[in-house]
């Protein structure tokens, strides 16, 4: 076997020495940037967060500013049946026809046998 010199072995160290001095720098580098991110991370959850209470908010208050207009409307249309309740139950009632005149309609399209009423 052939044995290496003396001269080599200096250079194979600093080469040796050069890489893990490299590695090292390289692992630091990646230790820095896993931070960066992880804080880059926890500020944009924060951001979206922010974000989405806001939006909570904001639709929180337009259905509650929805459900009282609906009720001052359900309010007025009551008042309106009470102060007059025969033509309350005159529409009433011609909604009603209506409503089974159209299932009938409905009915008899879907129906795909004929029959007779007799």
């Amino acid at each position: 076997m052939a044995e290496t010199s003396k001269s080599d072995t200096p250079q194979i160290d600093d080469i040796q020495k050069t890489l893990e001095k490299q590695i090292a720098d390289l692992r630091k580098e990646i230790t820095r940037i896993n931070k960066s991110l992880s804080e880059r991370g926890a500020e944009l959850v924060d951001e979206a967060s922010a974000q989405a209470s806001d939006v909570y908010d904001s639709a929180a208050s337009r259905a509650s500013r929805t459900a009282q207009q609906l009720r001052s409307k359900a309010q007025a249309v009551s008042e309106v049946a009470r102060e007059n309740p025969g033509t309350t139950t005159a529409v009433v009632g011609v909604i009603g026809l209506l409503g089974f005149l159209a299932g009938l309609a409905v009915g008899q399209s879907m129906n795909d046998t004929q029959r007779r009423w007799y």
